[in-house]
């Protein structure tokens, strides 16, 4: 088994960063593709952004292209999501997840194993 932990969520004003973090536990030799997925109040959970177990692949969805980066350190067994130039839309909970098997692009939610709690992200305007 595999335990995650997301950690940095926070209250920030439009325009501001954030920096998320997911630390992984147990049997972390079997995780591969990592992602992070946003669900807002009130809508479906949406694919954030995924990497590959060597971190030398990287999916993103639109919306966050050119404002979020996701990485990982392998060696600390955590992911972690920048995330620059805030809007008030990008406000939801932040989970991270992670797969027992190498995925394509990480887009689709019901390809991952193991799931964090999540952490809330605000963004004000």
């Amino acid at each position: 088994q595999v335990q995650l932990v997301e950690s940095g969520g926070g209250l920030v004003q439009a325009g501001g960063s954030l920096r998320l973090s997911c630390a992984a536990s147990g049997r972390t030799n079997s995780m591969y593709t990592m992602g992070w997925f946003a669900q807002a109040p009130g809508k479906e959970r949406e694919f954030v952004a995924a990497i590959s177990r060597s971190g030398g692949s990287t999916y993103y969805a639109d919306s966050v292209k050119g404002r979020f980066t996701i990485f990982r350190d392998l060696a600390k067994n955590t992911v972690y999501l920048q995330m620059n130039s805030l809007k008030p839309e990008d406000t939801a909970v932040y989970s991270c997840a992670a797969a027992r098997r190498p995925l394509t692009t990480g887009r689709d939610s019901a390809e991952y194993d193991y799931w964090g709690q999540g952490t809330q992200v605000t963004v004000s305007s």
